[in-house]
């Protein structure tokens, strides 16, 4: 008889990652890893430990910081790219505003989400990286599904859908010249729910805030957003007591909660499996400005 070796869902999504980790690695000269302390880098991050282990890693850790992240995170990330002795670089939207690059939003509905797009492709340019690691993943949202694996951007930093490259039988071309870069997305076959059974399987630690907790909390648009010196409230809106955890960690202003009892891995992951609404259709501000408000972003040098 012969024995037959079959890999489990997650550990074929797990082999395809490290593989385009290697790749990226070997073709490129200057590549980053984006971490901004969420569930998806938080897998980036163990992936690329599979991938590189017992060697450190062959790029640094970079993280587009608005500075109104939620607080929980900024601890998280600090500590965990402790633990693991790598270079983090943190490029602020607040220099950027300092230096006349951007222009900081005002009124109740200001974000400094949009903002993100120049620190980021300043931060590319200052230190040449050709290549930047990404946790986007294709059912997130329909610009995000638009991409490639290897997602080429010209020297503009921008994005052009109608022009990616083909990629048969999972065979990247990273050539690129001078001031030209791709977005590299590991994840891009993987879903929220992969996300967190890979975490539960891994037994990765998380930021406290994907679990429920109570926070004072103030509902706009039929979102639940946190209360901080960061959000203008308007007429109306008042700051209440919720139990909520959060499906994605990005900027306080344009994030919101979901009122949930999930405490556990365990939990998190049955209340992924039954919902039918994505993380960003359900939390996201940013994404119900347009139609194709990602989509539009990303043109510009978006994630």
């Amino acid at each position: 008889m012969t024995s037959r070796y079959e890999l489990s869902h997650l550990r074929a999504l797990e082999a395809e990652a490290v593989h385009v980790m290697r790749e990226v690695a070997a073709e490129l000269e200057r590549p980053v890893l984006l971490f901004s302390g969420g569930k998806d880098s938080i897998v980036l991050l163990r992936l690329a430990e599979k991938a590189f282990r017992p060697a450190g890693f062959p790029f640094p850790v970079m993280h587009v910081d608005t500075g109104h992240n939620f607080p929980e995170v900024i601890e998280f990330r600090d500590r965990r790219v402790a633990q693991l002795g790598e270079r983090l670089i943190v490029a602020s939207v607040q220099d950027s505003i300092d230096r006349g690059r951007v222009v900081e939003e005002t009124g109740p509905r200001a974000s400094r989400n949009r903002l993100q797009t120049i620190t980021l492709l300043d931060a590319l340019a200052e230190h040449g990286f050709d290549a930047a690691f990404g946790g986007a993943r294709r059912d997130e949202e329909r610009a995000r599904a638009k991409e490639r694996v290897l997602s080429f951007r010209d020297d503009f930093g921008q994005w052009d859908p109608k022009a990616q490259r083909p990629e048969l039988w999972s065979l990247y071309n990273g050539r690129i010249r001078q001031g030209e870069h791709v977005r590299v997305f590991p994840l891009s076959n993987w879903t929220e729910l992969d996300v967190w059974r890979y975490i539960a399987e891994e037994r990765l630690e998380v930021p406290t805030i994907y679990f429920a907790h109570e926070r004072a909390v103030f509902e706009r648009d039929g979102m639940l957003y946190a209360h901080s010196p960061y959000v203008e409230l308007v007429d109306g809106e008042e700051p209440f007591e919720a139990t909520v955890r959060y499906r994605t960690v990005g900027d306080m202003t344009c994030t919101g909660g979901v009122r949930s009892r999930a405490t556990s891995l365990r939990e998190v992951v049955a209340e992924i499996a039954a919902t039918r609404i994505t993380e960003r259709g359900e939390t996201r501000a940013d994404d119900r400005v347009t139609e194709a408000a990602m989509e539009d972003r990303k043109r510009e040098g978006y994630f």
